[in-house]
């Protein structure tokens, strides 16, 4: 398991370029923390690093999925919230599945809700808000950051 420090906002730029270094053959990345630990935030800064130069100025609550392009690389980025989503079955009828297995980058909120069916490979990652208000990113597998 890794970890990665934010001490502010300030630091996201870098703390998202440290996490691009981490990135490996994966395409699900499932992010889990509390309402307002900065996920979408963290999202956001991570498809900047990865070439998105639109803008990605807040989270698909409303919509589930936003599709991002890489301008550099053209590469497909999707970022889930699946927060409104109550079970399974709605995550069916948004077509969850061909999602996971497009080969694209995945980038999922919330991912409890449907992580029965999360491919083996995904790569977890807990964002925990510290005592002094940084945050603290656990990348591993589901077991290693439940453990942190």
């Amino acid at each position: 398991m890794k970890q990665i420090l934010i001490p502010s906002a300030e630091a996201l730029p870098e703390a998202a370029q440290e996490f691009l270094g981490l990135m490996d053959d994966a395409t699900v990345y499932a992010f889990d923390g509390e309402m307002g630990a900065g996920k979408t935030t963290f999202i956001n800064a991570l498809s900047r690093a990865l070439g998105v130069e639109d803008d990605p100025t807040g989270s698909p609550t409303f919509s589930i999925v936003n599709e991002y392009r890489s301008d550099t690389t053209a590469e497909l980025i999707y970022h889930f919230d699946l927060y409104r989503i109550e079970n399974l079955e709605q995550a069916f009828d948004i077509g969850i599945e061909d999602y996971l297995d497009s080969g694209a980058l995945c980038l999922i909120e919330w991912p409890d809700r449907i992580a029965d069916i999360l491919p083996d490979d995904t790569v977890w990652v807990k964002i925990d808000v510290m005592p002094d208000g940084s945050r603290r990113l656990s990348i591993g597998s589901q077991e290693e950051v439940a453990n942190v």
